[in-house]
């Protein structure tokens, strides 16, 4: 299993991002989590098959109808106990 975290950039809070990403990771079968952080970017902590978490940074990139992507930035981390992919609160 792997474990990464996304801090994703643009126009991205107040557009369904956080959403979109839960049902997204979801169908790819990944665990973890999404977050709006104060400074306007989504944070996501992914868990799972690399060839999940690879596709799920490859639609991150395109996000919801009304999402603009600026950045993907990509980091490794240390796994958290997790079932499923939800959202949480910053």
């Amino acid at each position: 299993m792997q474990s990464r975290r996304l801090l994703i950039s643009g126009r991205v809070q107040g557009v369904f991002y956080r959403a979109w990403t839960e049902h997204t990771a979801n169908a790819l079968g990944l665990n973890g989590w999404v977050r709006n952080l104060p400074d306007g970017r989504v944070e996501i902590l992914a868990m799972g098959e690399q060839d999940a978490i690879d596709e799920l940074v490859r639609r991150c990139w395109v996000g919801p109808q009304n999402a603009r992507v600026d950045d993907v930035a990509i980091e490794d981390c240390e796994a958290q106990p997790a079932q499923g992919f939800r959202q949480i609160r910053g």
